[in-house]
């Protein structure tokens, strides 16, 4: 059906107003101040990452389904919040030059965020399905320095490798260790860190053979799968 081209206008302005609404109401008030990526912000299209079924959530500050399980959000399968996404970018301060890796594509909306960042963008992604959405989305989108793998980020060898940023697009019980080798010396490795009801953005910083660790703000968030969990007392 042919819709009106005054409905069709209609429509793109009122969608052109959530992304405002979006970035300056959510994404702002959350110490995202970073130029760059607030451009990224108004220009990636949000809602051609977000499932059909679910276009109405695009712009609003909820968590996501990427797949039609009932317990999608709960096993990861899911677009953070804007604020959380833009927020946990920010903090790691991208620079034109820098190779970023994502583990956790999802739809792929956070890749493209980073493309617009950074120089190239490695994107990990363990289901199949969803790392097929996110080249669609991606290639889509116009983002020729993103690649996506379906891959185990927190197994698989990472011989493109070493990167100036690690993203962990998801929560992980303890900091990943096995993925430091992987920055290159003054590279930031981002990650949610920690078990309900607490748990932080971690930034590490590599400099030399020391780490420096801070954890800026609190957030809970579904959990990226294959990282290892804490030790367990048993009696």
């Amino acid at each position: 059906m042919n819709l009106p081209l005054n409905s069709l206008l209609d429509r793109n302005d009122a969608t052109e107003n959530a992304r405002y609404n979006m970035v300056q109401q959510q994404v702002r008030p959350w110490n995202v101040s970073g130029e760059r990526l607030l451009e990224a912000l108004y220009t990636v299209r949000r809602e051609d990452f977000t499932p059909p079924a679910h276009y109405s959530l695009a712009f609003m500050d909820v968590e996501v389904p990427l797949t039609d399980d009932a317990d999608a959000i709960a096993q990861g399968l899911c677009m953070f919040q804007p604020r959380v996404e833009a927020r946990m970018i920010n903090d790691l301060d991208i620079q034109p030059h820098e190779r970023v890796l994502e583990i956790g594509t999802g739809s792929g909306y956070s890749a493209a965020l980073l493309s617009r960042l950074a120089q190239d963008v490695l994107t990990l992604e363990i289901h199949p399905e969803l790392a097929e959405m996110a080249r669609e989305n991606l290639t889509d989108a116009g983002c020729a320095n993103v690649s996506v793998r379906v891959a185990d980020g927190s197994k698989d060898t990472l011989p493109e490798g070493p990167f100036d940023v690690i993203l962990l697009s998801g929560s992980v019980e303890v900091l990943p260790a096995n993925l430091l080798p992987h920055l290159k010396d003054g590279g930031r490795l981002g990650a949610i860190v920690g078990t309900q009801p607490v748990m932080q953005f971690t930034v590490v910083t590599k400099q030399g053979s020391q780490t420096m660790t801070k954890s800026p703000w609190d957030i809970v968030a579904p959990r990226l799968q294959g990282f290892a969990t804490a030790p367990r007392f048993s009696f």
